[in-house]
């Protein structure tokens, strides 16, 4: 028994030793990576870039795997503390890592979405007449940048540099003035977002005296709802920047303008589910306000409907899967807003892997056809491209929650939780998301139909050269159908199960009077369970038969005057954007000009060097006309010296206005000096001149 004990504590030494090793390495194999193809790209070249930052994002993914199986399946999580970073008396903020079931959850998308996206950049990316090696550096920085994010043990740690990398990403394609306004709108949007979130770390800092995640949510119980409400809403309104909600929405499909793997990879696993992943990281913080909880529900419906109906309209492929992903997040938010944070994890990883399959596969449509993005001059490819339509068909059936498709165990799931919570918010936005959801199934059998099954309406020379990718591009779109069906039905159990004490570590914490998935599973109607299946099956037929049986009554009503004015409302965004420009954007930016020079050409300079000097000059002369010449003034300033100097040890034991009253006599008396002067000067101009 001892020999066996013995073996077992080496064993548990051993695994420890080897966790602590490849998780402290981990995140710095893609820094690693970056830092080779940024700075000694042309002395590694292309391949060499691309084999560098390939394999060591593959490397980290497969630690990712070993990490999820150690940390989040065998309940044991790690903390890692590397340097200080802020000490500042009570505030000390280090950079430390956490890794728990929540963190290696998220791991999972980010890395193995990443490591597929960079194998398929090889071949996709491998024509384009820009610096290669620039491009898989921002790759592998972006990978770097989310690692932290999602390990971070505190909300300073998580707030750092990955609006830069985005910008960077989106705008490759620099000289592109498109891809310039983009990332700009991008990098700002998310600006408005980090300044609430910066707001929101300084509250903390204010109630908690600090921003790490065990002393806020410990402290949270102990804590004023006003206050945690404040928090909350600030933390929520950055996650509305980060992950495209309705207001802060704008940047994300025009964040299309990058290369197509730079869209799979920040709107499938990162930066859109950023402000998601902030939600659930703060679960214990938003546990404890029903406002924020309330204003979750609705902004995640509002979002659903909004964005399916955009994308009911556009013609961009792209724009269309954008649109799909902004309606996806607003589900998982709604899932937030219903304290259902497993569950919103759960569609958050399955949507990864569907969604990155979408737009990898519209990618492939793209590269095959010279670049074109509007998918009304595709049609017929399907005997062309069939790995392509299979897996977007696949991806497809998954977004619209097919059953026993992977998006099918959380999306139908968010929808009966709404509906089970028993209040009227709740239910009144299950009939909002189930109306999204079907306009979600319209627009993607439309992209389907009319990219691949309709006749041919693009140049003949598109088909003569479309052909499908070579093994770069097509082992990324196979590896992701597989989990496209079967992620979701593996692991439904291990996030959602009843029984699943996956999150036994505490890493999201939903209160007790908040559950609702048992009632969820057992008191909800079988109509209202049924009734999202019985729509996509529904829309799914309504589409195939308007689009191959009444195109031309559809194209009757797009060219009436109702018809006309509907279509224009919602290809442009219900006006969003106009309304932002003409009544905000200019606004805003006159006021940050005034503002600006006020600051920089009035406070600033009064402060600064300006400011300084002339107060010097007036001083030297103010104190320079106390050169009279009466010894008798000479006197008295002796004595007004001399008082001072006797009374600085007394000024403490006496009224402390006595040292003021001193001040304002001498100035009194240089003042009165400098008046004397300037009148005596003028009375010798007017003798000088006859006038007295």
């Amino acid at each position: 028994m001892e020999t066996k004990d013995k073996k077992r504590r080496s064993a548990l030494c051993v695994a420890l030793l080897h966790r602590v090793l490849l998780q402290r390495n981990a995140p710095l194999l893609n820094n690693t990576s970056a830092i080779l193809s940024g700075l000694f790209g042309r002395k590694i070249g292309v391949s060499g870039s691309q084999i560098i930052t390939t394999t060591l994002v593959i490397i980290t993914t497969l630690l990712a795997i070993l990490a999820y199986l150690e940390v989040g399946l065998n309940n044991i999580p790690v903390s890692l503390k590397l340097i200080r970073w802020v000490d500042s008396e009570s505030l000390n903020i280090s950079w430390a890592f956490h890794f728990d079931a929540l963190t290696v959850s998220m791991l999972l998308p980010v890395l193995v979405v990443s490591s597929l996206v960079h194998l398929y950049s090889i071949s996709y990316m491998s024509h384009d007449p820009q610096h290669n090696q620039r491009f898989f550096s921002y790759l592998s920085l972006f990978t770097f940048m989310m690692v932290v994010l999602v390990t971070a043990d505190n909300y300073l740690l998580m707030f750092v540099l990955v609006g830069v990398c985005s910008y960077l990403l989106v705008n490759f394609w620099y000289t592109r003035i498109a891809a310039n306004q983009s990332s700009i709108s991008a990098l700002l949007t998310n600006r408005v977002g980090d300044c609430f979130l910066t707001i929101g770390m300084f509250a903390m800092i204010w109630a908690f005296s600090n921003i790490d995640y065990s002393t806020v949510f410990s402290l949270s119980p102990y804590i004023s709802e006003n206050v945690v409400t404040l928090i909350c809403i600030c933390l929520l309104i950055g996650a509305m920047a980060k992950s495209s909600q309705l207001g802060l929405h704008v940047w994300l499909p025009m964040a299309m303008e990058g290369p197509t793997p730079v869209s799979a990879l920040i709107h499938a696993a990162t930066i859109c589910t950023a402000g998601v992943y902030l939600l659930m990281r703060s679960s214990p913080l938003i546990e404890y306000s029903s406002t924020t909880l309330l204003l979750c529900l609705w902004i995640g419906a509002l979002t659903t409907v909004f964005s399916s109906l955009i994308g009911l309209f556009q013609q961009d492929i792209k724009k269309v899967i954008a649109y799909s992903t902004m309606s996806q997040l607003g589900m998982m938010v709604i899932a937030v807003g219903l304290s259902s944070y497993n569950v919103a994890l759960f569609h958050l990883v399955n949507h990864a892997f569907y969604k990155a399959l979408l737009f990898l596969g519209a990618g492939s449509v793209i590269h095959a056809m010279a670049d074109n993005q509007d998918f009304r001059k595709y049609g017929g490819l399907r005997a062309i491209l069939p790995l392509t339509y299979s897996v977007m068909m696949i991806a497809s059936l998954s977004l619209v929650a097919f059953p026993y498709m992977t998006g099918f165990y959380s999306k139908d799931l968010i929808l009966e939780l709404s509906y089970g919570q028993y209040y009227f918010s709740s239910t009144a936005v299950y009939f909002i998301a189930v109306i999204g959801a079907s306009f979600t199934t319209i627009y993607s059998i439309k992209v389907l139909y009319l990219t691949f099954l309709s006749n041919p309406h693009g140049p003949l020379i598109y088909y003569k050269n479309a052909h499908e990718g070579d093994l770069y591009l097509s082992i990324p779109l196979i590896v992701l159908a597989v989990f496209s069906i079967f992620f979701g039905y593996i692991t439904k159990d291990i996030y959602v199960g009843l029984g699943s004490n996956f999150f036994v570590d505490n890493s999201i914490f939903i209160h007790p009077s908040h559950e609702i998935l048992i009632d969820t599973e057992f008191s909800v109607p079988t109509i209202y369970k049924l009734l999202p299946f019985v729509l996509t099956i529904t829309m799914s037929l309504f589409a195939l038969i308007i689009s191959e049986f009444l195109p031309e009554s559809l194209m009757n009503f797009k060219y009436s005057r109702f018809g006309y004015n509907i279509f224009v409302f919602f290809n442009q965004r219900f006006f969003v954007e106009m309304f932002y420009n003409k009544y905000i954007t200019g606004k805003i930016l006159i006021l940050g000009g005034q503002t600006t020079k006020f600051l920089d050409r009035g406070s600033l300079e009064l402060i600064g060097p300006y400011g300084l000097e002339k107060g010097i000059l007036y001083l030297g002369k103010s104190i320079s006309s106390l050169d009279t010449g009466v010894i008798t003034s000479y006197a008295l300033y002796i004595l007004v010296g001399l008082t001072f100097y006797i009374s600085i040890p007394y000024i403490y034991s006496f009224d402390n206005s006595l040292i003021l009253v001193m001040l304002y006599s001498l100035f009194y008396l240089i003042n009165l000096k400098s008046l004397r002067s300037s009148v005596s000067d003028s009375v010798f101009k007017l003798l000088n001149k006859g006038k007295i």
